[in-house]
């Protein structure tokens, strides 16, 4: 005996029906400044980027004050994590994370401040090459020890990179100048002075021990020390015209006295006088001098 079996139809819904409204006390939830996007489905490097499309649109429009500085802040603090996450591709690079971080919230700052929304480009286009560029310029003007210009700075990146793919072709060997200039495609002149940027980052402590040196010798070692008779250049430089003008023996005794460092009793042997009248004409001589170097200032 056969059996009936009751099915129920159910309608299909048609292009042209529109969905059912949510009841009128059902509250729809925002969103706010710092949530994704629910709409994005494909993922790139910031897939965590916040959606801040009318916050932009909202800035633009504002006049300067508290209610637009307030916005401007909770947009800059929906972006931090993508700084912050950005700085964190530069790190053991001899700078510290925290420092690295303020410098790429304060490019996120500027990022901010220049977007203007209303050119058609997403926010995180534009932020990223202002933050990573504010990073590369914090490294390029204050971490080098010696002021290195920018080319050479550029210079100095090439030949770095060119030495790291040249070591991994050349065995037993430190890859040539010439051969750093071939494969970074520049004049052996501006592969030299790449080379020597390369230890123009850091500089090295005068107290440090010189390479090879058994016994502590430090560059400080090295350095000459200051010159006492630069002191007295220039009363020579003022007393020499003066010099000329004394009688010849005057001028013979005192080269004698002060350039032959003898002694006035040998002086007096030399001239045929006596050692006092020596001292009684040297005396007298720089007396003058003394005078008319003196007027001479004045």
């Amino acid at each position: 005996m056969r059996s009936h079996t009751s099915t129920a139809v159910v309608p299909a819904r048609t292009n042209d029906t529109a969905a059912p409204a949510p009841p009128a006390d059902t509250a729809v939830p925002a969103r706010t400044i710092g949530t994704a996007a629910p709409t994005r489905t494909k993922r790139h490097p910031h897939d965590d980027a916040p959606d801040t499309t009318e916050a932009f649109e909202r800035l633009v429009e504002m006049p300067p004050g508290a209610e637009r500085d307030a916005l401007r802040k909770e947009i800059v603090q929906a972006w931090l994590p993508m700084a912050e996450r950005l700085a964190g591709r530069f790190r053991n690079r001899g700078e510290a994370l925290d420092d690295l971080c303020q410098v790429a919230a304060l490019g996120l700052v500027k990022a901010v401040d220049r977007y203007d929304p209303r050119r058609g480009t997403a926010f995180e286009s534009y932020a990223v090459p202002t933050v990573t560029g504010e990073i590369k310029r914090h490294f390029r003007d204050h971490m080098w020890t010696l002021h290195v210009p920018r080319r050479v700075q550029d210079l100095r990146n090439r030949v770095r990179f060119a030495r790291q793919d040249l070591a991994q072709s050349v065995s037993g060997r430190a890859p040539t100048l010439t051969e750093i200039a071939v494969h970074a495609q520049m004049s052996e002149e501006d592969a030299k002075a790449g080379l020597e940027a390369l230890d123009s980052f850091t500089a090295l402590s005068l107290d440090a021990e010189l390479p090879g040196s058994e016994d502590g010798y430090s560059l400080s070692d090295a350095l000459g020390g200051p010159d006492p008779a630069l002191d007295i250049v220039v009363d020579r430089e003022a007393v020499k015209p003066r010099i000329a003008q004394l009688p010849e023996r005057e001028r013979t005794i005192l080269y004698m006295r002060f350039f032959g460092d003898m002694t006035q009793s040998r002086i007096a042997d030399e001239m045929g006088i006596s050692q006092m009248h020596v001292s009684r004409l040297i005396s007298r001589c720089c007396d003058r001098l003394r005078d008319q170097v003196m007027r001479d200032a004045a």
